[in-house]
């Protein structure tokens, strides 16, 4: 009985979740954000979102096998101008499991911008404590997986000294709020 409650309340709680979509050249990708466990992280995506920022970046970096990361360059490689890095809220609890979308970084923790990657598998040496800091979990594809993995199995090249660029570009046309009717804000 009570196992049933919880699921209730959890599957209740899921549906109040903001969800976003991810138009794609290669398809849509709905995202499933979790500002329970990530609150600014989710709020500095968010505002990314709102202000359209994303809209014409590409994934930029397509590692079959790993994940495929965008959101912070041009289609001609050029990086885009962003705010302020945001704290790492990675958790050991908040795992980098197969479909979770994570912000990416520098080295140094506490550097995340705008970049963010699609775990294609299960990579727990990313999770936090299992060789430093981790990087932060922020919601979990909900749909459109199979665009996810169409992507990763593009051809990738070096360019502009930048290893694991799809050879043809992968653009990001827009990353909408959809509302809790379903329609996109």
């Amino acid at each position: 009985m009570l196992g049933f409650s919880v699921s209730a309340a959890a599957e209740e709680h899921r549906s109040e979740l903001p969800q976003v979509i991810i138009e794609t050249s290669e398809g849509a990708i709905e995202v499933t954000l979790r500002p329970d466990i990530a609150p600014e992280t989710v709020d500095n995506f968010l505002t990314y979102v709102k202000n359209g920022f994303y809209e014409g970046t590409i994934f930029h970096r397509v590692i079959p096998g790993f994940m495929i990361q965008g959101g912070g360059f041009d289609e001609n490689l050029n990086r885009k101008q962003t705010r302020d890095p945001v704290r790492n809220e990675a958790k050991p609890t908040a795992k980098n499991l197969r479909g979770t979308i994570a912000m990416a970084r520098t080295s140094s923790p506490d550097s995340a911008t705008s970049q963010f990657f699609i775990n294609l598998t299960d990579n727990s040496f990313l999770d936090a404590g299992v060789r430093g800091p981790g990087y932060a979990v922020f919601g979990k594809v909900t749909g459109g997986m199979g665009v996810v993995d169409a992507i990763a199995g593009k051809k990738t090249v070096r360019s502009r000294g930048m290893a694991d660029v799809p050879a043809e570009p992968i653009v990001i046309h827009s990353v909408s709020l959809r509302k809790t009717n379903g329609a996109a804000e």
